[in-house]
């Protein structure tokens, strides 16, 4: 759904979730903006039980001059409109109209705006996407696609605060689109420090104290979980921060229940343990996680917990994923690692079209750089033998020039141009970000095409739970493999290992044989 396929309905009414916190309001805010300057009628509304309190809320309102009305009569409210229905066009924003946290008002038409996991199914005019870590970034996007350009700093300060208090003051971030946002927006400074120091209450204060009496510590996998009191997300982060500051803690998950499922932050200490790998695992299959490798959250869904563990309670939930986490994964340091090669079996790399972008031509040696991908950022700095690979399914990773030569025929043709390559169905196009300036350039726009020349060849079988490998060229930050994916190694250099998506695999290795 874009706004384009809403502008025919006059008049609009924007509803946020019931005791709406930054995002809802921020988002809807966006909104009311856009529909009013193309001359529509639109107001902006939010029911339930309580007005708005916390303070950070009531600053935010007053500073960004926001004008959202509380109707906390929805009987008085539907009795003024035409037929007891909301009139032209409701949009519910940073929830979903019908589901448990929003008031449900009859209206003649629906659309529905919101980054949570999809729970109402029969809205036709829908824009869901779970994978943003919030509802701002959505109409941000939306706006953006519109050709509706935020120059006003008082709508990028709601924007920016909406994403950072949804993601845990930013250390939840994982979308690139996320991020893009939050560079791209005018803001300003001093307000968004002002709303963060007025962020915790007293009784706030009152339940992480409380929380964390009571925890559960695993000595084995030195692991702490902390379940708190319904709070600010910001809360779990606070909490899980000062946990994870306990010298036998490595790792650790700070959550509370909502009405509608649970919130959760994830720290770690340890290369060992991403914590945003962490939390996507946690949520596997009833929710969404991630965010940075030492920072991470995320959301299980309670209709979907319910679904596939009917029977456990939420504490006995989070210690069997993490023991599971732990039980079940091979790690491998690749640089020291002896790979034995008994039962692998053989291939080489087909001859598809890959890009590459010679990293000089971009930019000069010595230049700070970030490649933003949909899989996350990679820093990096221009040297002159870098050359910026990007795979089947827009993947990028580094290679070296000599590597490069012995293992692919370089071509002048343009990457783009390639019918029906990846590229042209790119969720996200990778960027460069270059971190001395603040400039921002698309890596498709300077790649061409590689192909494979037939030398490289390697072993590999297919994996039967999970693996985390430090390859050799990265001590810090590991591949993580899953069951169905291949582990591999160059047959050239047995410190050479490397993990291969399963769908990858196949599209760019043949068999030649099996190692006895």
């Amino acid at each position: 759904m874009k706004l384009s396929d809403l502008t025919a309905y006059n008049p609009i009414t924007i509803q946020c979730h019931d005791n709406p916190d930054a995002d809802a309001i921020a988002s809807g805010y966006a909104l009311y903006i856009y529909f009013q300057s193309i001359g529509k009628e639109v107001r902006f509304i939010y029911c339930g039980r309580n007005r708005i309190q916390k303070p950070n809320m009531l600053l935010m309102l007053e500073h960004l001059n926001i004008p959202i009305s509380y109707i906390e009569d929805t009987r008085s409210f539907l009795e003024k409109e035409p037929g007891g229905q909301v009139q032209g066009l409701l949009i519910t924003t940073d929830c979903q109209y019908g589901a448990g946290n929003v008031t449900c008002l009859p209206a003649e038409n629906v659309a529905i705006i919101d980054h949570h996991q999809v729970e109402i199914r029969d809205v036709e005019k829908s824009e869901i996407n779970p994978h943003l870590g919030s509802c701002s970034t959505l109409v941000w996007s939306m706006l953006r696609e519109a050709g509706y350009e935020i120059q006003d700093t008082k709508l990028g300060t709601a924007l920016y605060y909406g994403l950072y208090t949804d993601t845990n003051q930013f250390s939840e971030i994982y979308n690139p689109l996320d991020m893009d946002m939050r560079e791209a927006l005018p803001y300003e400074k001093s307000l968004i420090t002002l709303f963060r120091n007025s962020n915790l209450s007293l009784h706030e204060m009152e339940i992480a104290g409380v929380a964390m009496i009571r925890n559960i510590y695993n000595d084995d996998y030195k692991y702490g979980i902390i379940k708190a009191q319904p709070c600010d997300p910001n809360i779990l982060g606070l909490i899980s921060d000062f946990l994870n500051q306990v010298a036998e803690v490595n790792c650790c998950v700070v959550y509370n229940e909502l009405k509608d499922g649970y919130k959760f932050s994830v720290r770690s200490c340890v290369k060992e343990v991403q914590a945003n790998e962490l939390a996507a695992f946690l949520a596997e299959g009833v929710g969404s996680g991630g965010g940075h490798r030492e920072k991470a959250g995320g959301f299980i869904n309670k209709v979907l917990y319910e679904e596939k563990y009917p029977t456990l309670h939420s504490e006995a939930f989070f210690s069997e994923r993490l023991n599971d986490y732990f039980d079940h994964c091979q790690i491998i340091y690749a640089k020291d690692y002896d790979m034995g090669i008994t039962g692998m079996k053989s291939y080489v790399k087909k001859q598809v079209p890959l890009g590459y972008v010679d990293a000089t031509d971009v930019l000069p040696v010595g230049t700070p750089i970030t490649i933003r991908t949909l899989e996350g950022d990679v820093d990096m700095v221009v040297e002159e033998d870098l050359v910026i690979m990007i795979g089947i399914k827009g993947e990028v990773y580094p290679n070296l020039r000599e590597k490069f030569k012995r293992t692919y025929e370089a071509t002048q043709k343009p990457y783009g141009q390639e019918k029906g390559h990846i590229h042209d169905n790119l969720i996200y196009e990778p960027t460069i970000h270059n971190r001395a300036t603040g400039e921002v350039l698309k890596l498709t726009d300077y790649a061409k095409i590689c192909i494979a020349s037939g030398g490289t060849h390697i072993h590999a079988k297919e994996l039967t739970g999970r693996v985390k490998v430090f390859t050799a060229w990265d001590e810090e930050k590991y591949m993580l493999g899953k069951e169905g994916d291949y582990l591999a190694v160059r047959c050239d250099d047995r410190h050479d290992i490397y993990v291969v998506e399963r769908d990858i695999f196949f599209k760019t290795y043949e068999e030649i044989g099996e190692h006895a």
